[in-house]
């Protein structure tokens, strides 16, 4: 049971409601996470601003972005976020195997330098304060300036939405399995 009560699916408030008929056009269920910000419209609409163009308008690969999000969310223990990411990270190309090793705490041996290095940037930002100078270097080999600040961005976003999750107590829906 969340800590703060959900706004029904299908809100009266009319703001509430184009903003959740929104999300209905790229999922079919409203997440739990937004009927909890639903109490609070105007930062929800702040939410889904900073949240939809890291997923849909970033360059930078989803898959490397998704396997950033799944190290981060079992490193904080966030099985909500873990459970939503899943299925988009399947669908970015990562693997089983590499789903597998993430559960278990560890970098999978099949990632690319690339993708390893923004793993590390994640793994710093998630466990904090901050991404080592070094491992931001790390990452100008393989990305450029802008790719840098989504991945970034990405990184410190997941590291609010665990830290929303589990400050609210979110409920993850019944359709997902907790995987710890």
């Amino acid at each position: 049971m969340s800590r703060i009560a959900m706004v029904p699916e299908e809100p009266e408030d009319p703001q509430l409601a184009e903003m959740f008929s929104e999300v209905q056009q790229r999922w079919p269920h409203v997440p739990n996470l937004y009927r909890v910000l639903g109490n609070a419209p105007e930062m929800l609409r702040a939410w889904l601003d900073m949240a939809w163009p890291l997923r849909l308008n970033a360059t930078t690969s989803r898959r490397v972005r998704e396997l950033m999000i799944l190290h981060g969310a079992r490193l904080s223990e966030t099985a909500f976020e873990w459970a939503h990411h899943v299925p988009l990270a399947k669908d970015a190309g990562v693997t089983e195997a590499e789903i597998d090793a993430l559960l278990k705490g560890t970098i999978p041996d099949t990632v690319s330098d690339a993708e390893r290095a923004a793993l590390t940037v994640a793994e710093e930002i998630t466990l904090g304060p901050e991404a080592a100078a070094e491992s931001v270097e790390a990452l100008k080999v393989h990305y450029t300036e802008s790719e840098i600040v989504e991945l970034v961005l990405t990184a410190s976003f997941y590291v609010c939405v665990g830290r929303t999750l589990k400050s609210l107590d979110v409920p993850l829906e019944d359709r997902f399995t907790a995987p710890w």
